[in-house]
């Protein structure tokens, strides 16, 4: 590839480089773990319910930020529609970034673990944050080249799944964090492994 696509492809890529080192060095700052404290060598960790949650490279929910990416690149072609396609990537991984830093302070780690199943969330390891803003580049970048009825195929197949398996996913992540609902907790927990 030369030309336009490889210049704006090499922008894209130092744009989520800056993102990335940005997200590492606030999240070591607030006291991030580099890896999981748990130990292991694992790329990944399968288990919601183990202590390896969120602190390995990939966990389930990293398929909820390839919705994210699946979501922003929807939103962006919307709302930012005179952007360039590569200010476009830049801001939905701005938002990405500014979610994980958030989403790992001690406020919004208490809100998780009091009103989702994530009772014994401590927050995600910085590897883990990088891989979650990675996948939702990857989100983004599907959604740039698939038609986007495949992207909705995508988010609807990826929602179906994680509601299926994990009685967890990110629309009910999202309605948990800001209307908790007790029922809705309760069939949730059901596949919780007896302590």
């Amino acid at each position: 590839m030369s030309g336009p696509e490889s210049g704006s492809l090499r922008r894209s890529l130092l744009v989520m480089l800056l993102w990335l080192a940005l997200a590492a060095l606030v999240l070591t700052a607030q006291g991030r773990d580099p890896w999981c404290r748990q130990g292991g060598l694992s790329p990944w960790s399968w288990d919601i319910w183990s202590p390896h949650n969120s602190q390995h490279l990939m966990d389930p929910y990293t398929f909820s930020h390839v919705q994210h990416g699946l979501l922003f690149y929807a939103l962006g072609r919307v709302l930012l529609r005179r952007w360039s396609p590569t200010a476009r990537f830049g801001a939905a991984l701005g938002v990405e970034t500014v979610w994980e830093i958030l989403e790992n302070t001690d406020r919004m780690i208490e809100r998780y673990r009091t009103v989702t199943i994530s009772l014994d969330y401590f927050g995600d390891s910085v590897l883990n944050s990088l891989a979650d803003i990675a996948a939702c580049a990857a989100g983004y970048g599907l959604a740039g080249v698939l038609p986007a009825w495949i992207s909705v195929a995508l988010f609807v197949a990826v929602e179906g799944a994680m509601v299926l398996v994990l009685r967890d996913s990110l629309l009910l992540n999202i309605w948990m964090l800001l209307a908790p609902s007790e029922r809705l907790m309760r069939w949730q927990m059901a596949l919780r492994p007896p302590a």
